[in-house]
């Protein structure tokens, strides 16, 4: 094979990786959005903010503080 065919394949698999974590950041937002709708007495878009500035450190800090439990 190729060095130029493999690095071909190497940026595919990077690619595909580097949409799995943006979906997942994505998510994190949204779920993070919607739960905070319900379960916090703080705004709900300063939550997503801190994820998407933040994302594991801000779900963190969501569960520890921002969520309340009813």
């Amino acid at each position: 094979m190729s060095p130029l065919l493999l690095q071909g394949a190497a940026a595919g698999i990077a690619l595909l990786i580097g949409l799995v974590f943006l979906v997942v950041h994505l998510a994190m937002i949204a779920w993070t959005y919607s739960d905070a709708e319900s379960r916090s007495d703080h705004p709900p878009i300063l939550w997503a903010l801190i994820v998407f500035f933040a994302p594991v450190l801000g779900i963190l800090l969501y569960f520890v503080i921002g969520r309340n439990s009813y």
